[in-house]
């Protein structure tokens, strides 16, 4: 995999972004974004790479969230060696029933499809991102004062048109699936960074990002334990094969990890490695989680064995 090449400023360019692109920041905040943007290789001047910062007056809920413009994304993914854009456009759900102004066109969700090559084949195969109106759409509240001054909210509720999703709905969803896409299919290179597009609907709620991220997270799941779609696993069992919903997946391999031989973990990891890149497509979040559980059992194995090799005292 080809490295990422370092964006390096003097001085003057250092003091410039502080004052302009990252003048939201604490010096903590703005040290930890510089230190992204050279490690990324990104130019914050021309905004591949924008530090956003959530809850400015609440020290408790404080967090900044960095943002990777659509051009910065492409760029790092292309640097990557094993990927290729889109060769379709974005795929779109709709549905006539559900136009209102808070969603004007009827937008369900985007499906985006991107290319990743397998390093052991080198063949190509699609990696999914799919992104959700009812997820990502900057849905607000209305206020008003009441007569004693203080303010509260009416029940009715409008499609922030302070950005672009009023305008161009179809692009933004699409954003954020392609940033789902992207997730999913390098995680290394894109896990904690985000579209701006993503991080509408955190502006307009004022939640810092790890909320926006579990919320999605915890909706991702709950639809998919109802959904129809399921995913093939092996367990070693017979050599049995076994269609288990996508909701269930992470649980059920969880619990498989914790039970199975760590000697035989690198084995089941390889021949479900089509099954786990299903569910990396479809939740990012989740998928993440799970590979550090799988990374880590053989790790566990490879100590295992390297303990077994070193000869006993006086042996």
């Amino acid at each position: 995999m080809q490295a990422l090449t370092r964006f390096d400023m003097t001085p003057r360019q250092v003091t410039l972004v502080k004052a302009t692109v990252a003048k939201d920041c604490n010096d903590d905040e703005f040290s930890l974004f510089m230190e992204v943007a050279r490690a990324k290789g990104l130019d914050p001047f021309i905004g591949q790479i924008i530090p956003m910062v959530f809850s400015k007056n609440d020290a408790a809920k404080r967090k900044m969230t960095i943002i990777i413009s659509r051009d910065g994304q492409r760029v790092i993914a292309q640097r990557c060696g094993d990927y290729r854009p889109a060769s379709k456009p974005p795929q779109y759900e709709m549905d006539k029933a559900l136009i209102t102004p808070l969603n004007p066109q009827g937008i369900v969700s985007a499906t985006v499809y991107l290319w990743k090559q397998d390093q052991k084949s080198n063949e190509w195969y699609e990696v999914a991102g799919q992104a959700f109106w009812e997820e990502f759409a900057p849905i607000k509240d209305e206020w008003a004062k009441g007569d004693n001054g203080k303010n509260y909210k009416t029940g009715k509720q409008t499609l922030d048109d302070s950005g672009n999703w009023c305008r161009m709905p179809r692009l933004m969803i699409a954003k954020c699936a392609e940033m789902q896409a992207l997730r999913a299919g390098w995680p290394e290179q894109f896990t904690g960074l985000y579209d701006e597009a993503e991080m509408d609907r955190a502006k307009v709620l004022d939640l810092s990002a790890s909320e926006v991220v579990e919320h999605e997270r915890q909706e991702n799941r709950l639809r998919a334990i109802g959904g129809k779609d399921s995913i093939t696993v092996w367990w070693e069992e017979g050599f049995a094969l076994e269609n288990v919903p996508d909701g269930q997946f992470f649980d059920r391999v969880s619990e498989h990890l914790r039970t199975i031989h760590p000697a035989n973990v690198a084995k089941w990891a390889d021949s479900n490695r089509a099954g786990l890149q299903m569910f990396w497509a479809r939740h990012p979040g989740d998928a993440l989680e799970l590979k550090k559980r799988i990374e880590a059992a053989q790790h566990k194995a490879a100590a295992d064995k390297e303990a077994l090799t070193v000869p006993l005292a006086g042996g």
